[in-house]
């Protein structure tokens, strides 16, 4: 089984006010609270990207894990951006794109919640409550 161990952070390994910048410091992906409550981390990934699209052959962009609220500390589902950089190699997207700050990450991630969720958004604690609609 593997445990959690502290690493303190080390500011000399980048800016921890960006996403690659905070793994680096920490030893860990950032995470931020979605505009639903929920706990999610944040992954940068690459692949190929469609001929033709500007700034390269390769896109990065990021995935939110949603962390479950409820029960055992797991993972409990995941959005994901569409491409947000390119360029000529995988390693170099995902630099340019570790660049980017943790608020405009904070704004991607509620971006793509309201477009999942629709204006309402659902906090996480009420997902346990009984729905009272119909009662008298």
């Amino acid at each position: 089984m593997h445990r959690g161990r502290f690493l303190p952070p080390d500011p000399s390994n980048g800016d921890e006010t960006t996403v690659g910048g905070y793994a680096a410091v920490h030893g860990r992906p950032a995470a931020l609270e979605g505009r639903n409550g929920m706990s999610y981390s944040i992954g940068i990934l690459s692949d190929t990207v469609e001929p033709g699209l500007a700034g390269g052959r390769f896109g990065a962009y990021l995935v939110f894990v949603q962390w479950s609220r409820l029960g055992a500390q797991k993972a409990d589902g995941h959005v994901e951006s569409d491409f947000l950089v390119t360029a000529a190699a995988a390693d170099e997207a995902e630099r340019l794109l570790g660049e980017m700050t943790l608020d405009e990450a904070q704004r991607v991630l509620d971006g793509l919640l309201r477009a999942r969720d629709g204006d309402a958004g659902r906090r996480w604690w009420s997902m346990t409550e009984a729905d009272d609609e119909g009662s008298a």
